[in-house]
């Protein structure tokens, strides 16, 4: 159990993905160790004068859509270092964590690649008309964002629960980014967040995508062979043999000519013996 309260096991989804002087990294922490490789690399570069290298990192709509694909996944990579840098890497490290601590390693991984990604491919389809950039993008917010929906009630700086300090965050930075026109970080902020809550709500069962049938394929037809004819037995005849039936025709005319009473005791069992050979012929078989 975490300090929220959560259960996980004890099963690969919850343990390190390496070891690092005998310290734990998961996969949180890889992520920022990548980061932070990436920063170094940036100043280093920056510092001996070939910066240039970097221009084929950040994302770019139009160049994209004139085939550099690979800057749809580059563009995360070019950090030069800061302070925003620094705190970017905190709350990844620390809201990242709890993230996956409590989904576990794939769920958390598979989480943060599509927040990863999102924007670049929606920037992209919308490139045509309007052309946007991207560059640096860490995803850390969205973390923040999928923690506090995961625990709305964890208690941040100054006893502020953590879902109104994520409302708190996501007024502000869209108050600057409307401030300064920043289009491109205003439709990053509201689609990363959003997919965060979306994900975390999904993932908990208290949110079901819409199914969608437009383009579901109609069941075809298909001709069945004739089943094979049953094999009936022939019902047993149920008529008396001809001559009895004679027989039994012309007592019952004696009877409508000169009654019942006219029939001799032999005439009179041979009319009992066929009505209950009948009887016995036409009852159900049990």
């Amino acid at each position: 159990m975490d300090r929220y309260g959560s259960t996980y096991s004890d099963s690969d989804e919850h343990t390190p993905v390496m070891w690092l002087r005998g310290y734990p990294i998961y996969a949180a922490h890889f992520i920022v160790v990548v980061y932070v490789v990436s920063m170094l690399v940036v100043t280093m570069l920056n510092l001996f004068g070939i910066g240039g290298m970097l221009q084929w990192l950040p994302f770019s709509s139009p160049e994209v859509l004139h085939g550099q694909v690979w800057r749809i996944f580059t563009y995360g990579l070019y950090n030069p270092p800061s302070l925003g840098f620094v705190f970017e890497m905190i709350m990844i490290a620390w809201f990242g964590r709890d993230v996956e601590r409590a989904w576990g390693r794939r769920t958390f991984l598979w989480f943060y690649a599509a927040v990863y990604l999102i924007t670049p491919l929606l920037f992209t389809a919308i490139g045509t008309w309007l052309p946007l950039g991207l560059a640096g993008a860490t995803g850390a917010f969205a973390l923040f964002i999928a923690f506090a929906t995961l625990y709305p009630g964890a208690l941040m700086m100054f006893n502020i629960l953590a879902k109104w300090a994520a409302l708190i965050l996501v007024g502000i930075s869209t108050l600057i980014a409307l401030n300064y026109h920043d289009w491109s970080g205003l439709i990053s902020l509201w689609v990363t967040s959003g997919f965060a809550y979306a994900f975390v709500r999904h993932h908990q069962g208290l949110l079901e995508l819409p199914k969608l049938n437009l383009w579901k394929p109609k069941p075809k037809l298909r001709v069945l062979p004739d089943l094979p004819a049953k094999k009936t037995e022939p019902a047993p005849s149920r008529a008396l043999p001809a001559d009895s039936m004679a027989e039994v025709d012309a007592l019952l005319d004696k009877i409508a000519k000169s009654g019942f009473a006219s029939l001799t005791a032999k005439e009179r069992a041979k009319l009992d013996s066929a009505r209950a050979e009948m009887l016995k012929k036409n009852s159900p078989r049990g």
